[in-house]
């Protein structure tokens, strides 16, 4: 009979053990943009919306949430995998984003951060225009070398 013993997925157990009682949690975020936003969307799975809180500070968008186990007086655990504690992800946001106008809504478990870009960092069109004394020389080289 062989045992075989993996010490990477035993430290992986480990760390997810400590992890769901104590500490920061993993949040899964999805970023893209649409038009002239930025639309972030995080999954956080039985959170009370009242403890999310969505701040930006200078150039630092910050995400902050809790997540607390129900009391169960008198229960004895035969199982507990349901992760608690808190959840923090940060991000850096550049100058061309309008902080003013930055929204937050919590719907079934998903927060969606609406992150508006701002009027100037806009892609715009630039207008080509011709110099009607270089159209003119250009016109008459044209005649010349026909």
């Amino acid at each position: 009979m062989t045992l075989s013993f993996d010490p990477f997925a035993e430290l992986d157990r480990l760390s997810a053990a400590a992890q769901s009682r104590v500490g920061t949690q993993p949040m899964p975020v999805d970023l893209y943009r649409q038009a002239d936003e930025y639309v972030l969307t995080a999954d956080l799975p039985g959170v009370d919306p009242g403890s999310v809180d969505v701040d930006v500070d200078g150039q630092l968008l910050t995400i902050r949430a809790e997540r607390t186990a129900g009391e169960r007086e008198g229960a004895k655990w035969l199982s507990q995998e349901r992760r608690y504690g808190s959840y923090l992800r940060q991000f850096s946001i550049g100058a061309g984003i309008d902080r003013d106008n930055i929204s937050a809504s919590y719907d079934n478990g998903v927060l969606s951060v609406i992150i508006p870009v701002s009027e100037k960092a806009k892609p715009r069109k630039i207008e080509v225009s011709t110099n009607s004394v270089n159209q003119a020389r250009s016109t008459e080289k044209v005649a010349v070398t026909s």
